[in-house]
């Protein structure tokens, strides 16, 4: 029996990964995962299967890249929830965003901020050129992440965030007018920002109604896999897949339950709404039901200048999914 290394987020899609109820066949696997997504990416190359951020994928892809990607999707927010805003900045809705700085978490063009700009510019004709983009840390001062290429597109104005500065205190400062970010502000978790607040106050409304206009549940990372192991992507697929299966499984009997077994209060009525939006396989793997997100991705990575060209679906992808 051969063995694997693999990392990923520790997700409710891959618990079961984790505690060993389900394995990949013919192998004998351990399980790595990190706080931060962002190590297992930076470090992404020690493991034979991976979690990667799409962009960081992206960056380096081609033909010869030692690893290829797995249309596995343990990671999927929808990213309108990620856009905030100083209350004071005069900012209304998105049309206010135009000739704004804007900060950006570790680089330019996050998965999160890829989605957020791409869907802001189909619906409310957002251009990215139109702003000026400040990269730092999120809660504490952090220069860019030194692990990826750092694009900067020409024609965007784009600097780093000054020393000493986060871009959730530039924020609350008004120091700059947004910020798009994957993870949210500390301040905002506690309670203790007074000018920090989101776009889209109710995001959920308005993310049902992208989901219901576009069939679009975005995913921000696929699983690769080493191109030397690639005679053991069929058997990864299935294991991921079993996992997420155990997962919508443990759900479907909180449902009957009435969400008791889950320590969310009206999860219940939470999971009888998703039902009505999401029919059948609401968070799929494989190629055929995630043709349409993930062309919707790369051509937003070609347009915000991060690919040199148009990347087609299926060959960023393994063969034969």
């Amino acid at each position: 029996m051969t063995t694997l290394s693999m990392a990923t987020g520790r997700y409710d899609t891959t618990e079961a990964l984790f505690d060993g109820r389900v394995g990949v066949e013919g192998a004998q696997i351990t399980m790595r995962t990190e706080t931060n997504l962002s190590k297992i990416f930076e470090k992404h190359h020690e493991f034979d299967v991976a979690e990667l951020g799409w962009t960081f994928y992206l960056r380096g892809f081609s033909a010869d890249s030692p690893y290829v990607a797995l249309p596995i999707f343990p990671n999927r927010v929808f990213r309108h929830s990620c856009v905030f805003i100083n209350r004071d900045s005069g900012i209304t809705g998105p049309e206010d965003l135009v000739g704004r700085t804007i900060g950006e978490w570790g680089v330019y063009g996050q998965d999160s901020g890829v989605w957020a700009k791409g869907v802001l510019a189909d619906d409310h004709g957002f251009r990215p050129e139109a702003n000026r983009w400040v990269i730092g840390g999120l809660d504490r001062p952090a220069e860019p992440f030194g692990f990826v290429p750092q694009i900067r597109p020409e024609g965007i104005d784009i600097t780093d965030a000054p020393a000493g500065a986060s871009l959730a205190g530039m924020l609350e400062a008004g120091e700059i007018d947004a910020l798009f970010t994957a993870n949210v502000p500390q301040s905002v978790l506690d309670g203790s920002a007074k000018n920090i607040v989101r776009l889209f106050p109710d995001f959920e409304t308005v993310e049902r109604d992208y989901y219901r206009r576009t069939g679009i549940y975005p995913m921000m990372h696929p699983v690769v896999i080493r191109r030397d192991r690639l005679d053991q992507a069929r058997a990864v697929y299935d294991g991921f897949l079993a996992a997420k299966r155990v997962a919508e499984e443990r759900y479907a009997y909180a449902r009957r339950l009435f969400g008791a077994t889950l320590m969310m209060p009206w999860a219940s009525q939470l999971m009888d709404r998703n039902a009505a939006d999401f029919t059948g396989d609401w968070w799929p793997y494989g190629l055929g039901a995630n043709r349409h997100t993930v062309d919707t991705f790369l051509r937003y990575h070609y347009e915000q200048g991060l690919s040199e060209r148009r990347l087609t679906v299926d060959e960023v992808f393994a063969p034969g999914f």
